[in-house]
């Protein structure tokens, strides 16, 4: 029996999209299910709700709900790994500290001092994981990772283990729905190659059988009304002329254009995910609020499942291609071996990807545009310090990082952003007792 272990697996919401993603497929119904996370109350809520979809719909799946990781990582075949080290009481550290020496984020969860700060509580836990997996669980058995900095986790874990994993987000999804809705032709019709690093991949190609597509969309976006939205990265697709796969808000902590003016931001800025300050902590914090209600909501819903409606996560299509041997194409984070020869051997790219019975097997690239390999490596140079710092635990290499990071130090000068990393070092000792 294939056996499937959560871990994080408290976020109500993410949690069920993910669950009923493998039940929809039926050969993967027979299994184990086991869920773990640390806080008792969440575990509590997700576990009901998956006992309520067992008995609705007389499912034969076992699940289990535990706070202890090695139970639930015993004799597990896949990892699926969500977690958030510090909540959100580090995240409001993570940028509100920033600010305060005035420097703005948006979401602080992949570059910058947000991101490097997010990972360098991430990593023991994740290396952690590991310990136990080669200990405790079958042999070869895979983590699909979803959390952030995913670059920097799966750089990390690639680094120092050899536990089999990939990292899976759905910016390559999303923005491909995005272009196919402009250019006014069915996804399903659409083929792609993207290909860069999570959160700044790359379409290099949007194609209809052989009819390139980008002239469509650059029709769309440049020459008909001006959209409202996510103006940041149709500014950079008119400048470098490849569509990118993360939102404007996302992408204006990447680079150093945007966010050290009010007056840029005015310009292609907004609300929400398009470069709000501090959004993604706002959003978090009133989510968490709806819990409980959203919980409720979901455990009185009578209507039956429409397993039909499977989400675009990746996640559920990759189990089943490997349990059933059914080739499935994906977009995933992985080390570079070659595969995008312009950037560095060992970093972490997000590339076309298949999974079957042997594994993942990631694609070759080759050579990305200059200008993409540039900002990717304006990326990548944070992350390789960062990911040095955490794994030797040498605090200096922290302050290097974020010294080096494009938002960070368009704002502030070197001495400024030592005060700064001591201060969310301060901050934040609970969670990085490695550092002390």
């Amino acid at each position: 029996m294939v056996k499937i272990t959560f871990i994080g697996a408290g976020s109500i919401v993410f949690s069920k999209q993910l669950l009923l993603d493998i039940l929809s497929f039926e050969v993967l119904r027979d299994c184990t299910i086991s869920l773990m996370d640390i806080d008792e109350k969440r575990l509590e809520r997700i576990d009901k709700l998956c006992q309520k979809f067992k008995n609705q719909e007389n499912l034969p799946t076992k699940f289990e709900a535990t706070t202890d990781r090695r139970k639930a990582l015993k004799d597990a075949d896949f990892v699926i790994i969500m977690i958030q080290v510090g909540g959100l009481e580090a995240t409001k550290f993570d940028l509100d500290i920033p600010q305060k020496y005035g420097m703005t984020q948006c979401i602080g969860d992949t570059l910058g001092p947000g991101g490097v700060f997010r990972f360098l509580r991430t990593i023991p836990v994740l290396l952690g994981i590991c310990s136990d997996m080669k200990e405790v669980s079958k042999p070869g058995a895979l983590i699909l990772n979803y959390a952030n900095p995913m670059a920097m986790n799966c750089w990390a874990l690639n680094e120092a283990t050899d536990v089999p994993n990939v990292g899976l987000c759905h910016g390559v999804q999303h923005t491909a729905y995005l272009m196919s809705h402009w250019a006014k032709v069915p996804i399903k019709e659409c083929t792609y190659l993207a290909a860069g690093i999570n959160h700044m991949a790359w379409f290099l190609e949007f194609r209809r059988n052989e009819e390139d597509l980008y002239p469509k969309i650059r029709k769309k976006l440049f020459e008909g009304p001006p959209l409202a939205n996510d103006k940041i990265r149709i500014e950079m697709f008119r400048q470098t002329g490849y569509y990118m796969t993360e939102s404007s808000g996302h992408l204006s902590e990447y680079l150093p254009f945007f966010r050290k003016r009010k007056g840029l931001m005015d310009k292609f800025g907004g609300t929400g995910f398009d470069g709000e300050d501090n959004f993604y902590y706002k959003l978090s914090v009133a989510a968490e609020k709806q819990e409980e209600k959203i919980f409720k909501r979901m455990l009185s819903d009578k209507r039956k499942i429409k397993f039909s409606r499977r989400s675009v996560e990746y996640c559920s299509r990759i189990i089943h291609g490997i349990v059933t041997d059914t080739p499935f194409r994906f977009n995933g984070n992985v080390r570079n071996t070659g595969l995008i020869t312009n950037l560095p051997d060992g970093c972490c790219v997000e590339v076309p990807c298949y999974a079957d019975s042997t594994g993942i097997h990631p694609s070759y690239v080759g050579e990305l545009p200059p200008v993409c390999a540039a900002l990717n490596m304006s990326n990548i140079l944070v992350q390789g310090i960062a990911v040095k710092a955490a794994l030797t635990k040498n605090r200096e290499l922290v302050h290097h990082a974020i010294m080096m990071d494009p938002n960070t130090n368009s704002f502030l000068a070197p001495h400024e952003i030592r005060a700064m990393v001591n201060e969310m070092f301060q901050a934040e000792s609970k969670w990085l007792p490695q550092f002390l």
